[in-house]
């Protein structure tokens, strides 16, 4: 359906746009240094089963709506925005509570809570969009067909980049996090810290422009 050499260009592209830490790298990473690289793995599968909704979207033309309106893009972009300064505020409140057990084992939310943060939070950035709906159709071939699916394709390979990137700086985060564990204080200290990225990350978002 979709050309080799086009898909090959196509997926360079991406990785290099992915490879620049973001928003979403920054989320990841925090978790990972404040609950450890499992708590990071599962946000980092949040974070993109949001993003493979906003493909969707896309695919089915409903992404071209927040392309020409500023009302949805503005809810978007303040909901995502204060889900962020809720997870930050949160995050501070808690610092203390970090610590690890016998084992060395950190003590995290559950898999479900972590992924659904993740998603909330892949979902509801208006960037994703906006970048679908941009980057997604200069690499699809009007003439082979089936348009829908030749956008979905392409997003879903976006999504799996952006997956094994994010994954891997979590993993790298909560490396760090493991090493750090003997100290009570430190981990109290980096679970303040992460709740302070997650709000910059919140108020950052909601002055963001669609540039």
């Amino acid at each position: 359906m979709i050309e080799l050499d086009r898909l090959a260009v196509f997926v360079t592209a991406v990785a290099v746009l992915i490879a620049v830490p973001g928003p979403s790298v920054l989320f990841v990473v925090s978790r990972g240094v404040a609950l450890g690289r499992r708590a990071a793995v599962f946000t980092a599968v949040g974070n993109e089963a949001g993003l493979l909704v906003q493909v969707a979207l896309v695919a089915f033309g409903l992404g071209s709506i927040v392309e020409r309106s500023m009302l949805v893009f503005s809810l978007l972009k303040f909901a995502g925005a204060l889900y962020l300064v809720y997870l930050g505020v949160q995050a501070w409140r808690n610092r203390r509570l970090l610590a690890v057990s016998d084992d060395g084992t950190p003590k995290t939310e559950s898999a479900g809570r972590i992924l659904r943060e993740g998603f909330v939070v892949g979902v509801s950035n208006p960037k994703g969009l906006l970048i679908f709906t941009a980057v997604l159709p200069q690499f699809m071939d009007p003439a082979a067909g089936h348009v829908p699916l030749q956008l979905l394709l392409l997003g879903a390979i976006c999504v799996l980049i952006a997956l094994i990137s994010d994954a891997s700086w979590g993993l790298l985060a909560g490396t760090a996090r493991n090493w750090l564990s003997g100290s009570p204080r430190r981990l109290s200290c980096i679970g303040g810290a992460s709740g302070v990225v997650m709000v910059g990350l919140g108020i950052r978002l909601a002055f963001s422009s669609r540039d």
